[in-house]
């Protein structure tokens, strides 16, 4: 639910009348992406997998809070081209036009965290299925269906770990790297739309994806190792993507900005 800190100041609203649609918004960083984006003025489409409840939850709350945008949920598996189709016919159908934001938050990472030579196949395929595919799959609808004429926002979720090449990561690191390849090609594609794309790359952030299979010893020399002294929060990374969403963000395209306290 929106609090104080989430909220932009009283009668600022710069996403008001703009429709942004978000994946992975049932938890983690795309859940505060939602929160925050809403407290903006967005209406927002939380697009979600395997958490539903937790969406729905989410819009209810959304939807009660003063000063938030409408908010509605969606369940759609990002890696099929007909759920990511559902995100933008439900925002059209929900708030009357089409979306201008898509923020791709959606990923998924194994908590085993293997060396490539005893990756399995199957958990390869599964990270660029979500990380990579739909990341294409929303991105691909993105550019054909955002508004146009101003407002257009494409933001895809990469991660630090594409600089800091941590082993362990190979499957995860590599489908964010084409994901970043991807959306630097799109955000010149798209000349003469108005339609900006970039990257955000959180480094190590407080999210039950983060901690799953990580021993706490292991999590505080991560967190030590950051020149700030910690692991970063979801609300370390949701006013980045508030700002790129803005009209103040028009002449910032193509980029890939590592929000990560200095890691790399």
């Amino acid at each position: 639910m929106a609090t104080s800190a989430d909220a932009a100041a009283p009668g600022l609203q710069p996403l008001a009348g703009r429709t942004a649609i978000v994946t992975g918004a049932s938890r983690g960083i795309g859940r505060a992406i939602a929160v925050h984006l809403g407290s903006l003025g967005a209406d927002v489409v939380l697009g979600c997998s395997s958490n539903p409840a937790q969406a729905e939850l989410l819009a209810a709350e959304l939807n009660a809070g003063a000063g938030s945008g409408r908010a509605v949920s969606v369940r759609a598996d990002v890696s099929d081209p007909a759920g990511a189709a559902a995100l933008f016919d439900r925002a059209e159908a929900a708030f009357g036009r089409p979306a201008h934001v898509l923020v791709a938050s959606a990923g998924v990472l194994d908590p085993k965290y293997p060396a490539l030579a005893d990756t399995d196949l199957a958990d390869w395929d599964a990270a660029f299925a979500v990380n990579a595919r739909g990341a294409f799959l929303c991105c691909r609808q993105a550019a054909r269906r955002l508004a146009r004429g101003g407002g257009g926002r494409i933001i895809a979720l990469s991660s630090s770990l594409v600089g800091v090449l941590r082993p362990g990561y190979a499957a995860y690191a590599a489908s964010k790297a084409a994901t970043e390849t991807m959306v630097r090609i799109m955000a010149k594609e798209l000349k003469g739309t108005r339609i900006t794309a970039n990257c955000v790359a959180p480094g190590p952030v407080a999210t039950d994806m983060f901690f799953a299979g990580k021993r706490e010893e292991l999590v505080q020399r991560i967190a030590v190792e950051n020149p700030m002294g910690r692991i970063g929060e979801s609300t370390d990374i949701a006013p980045i993507i508030g700002f790129l969403c803005s009209d103040e963000a028009e002449w910032v395209n193509g980029q890939v900005i590592r929000a990560n306290g200095g890691l790399v």
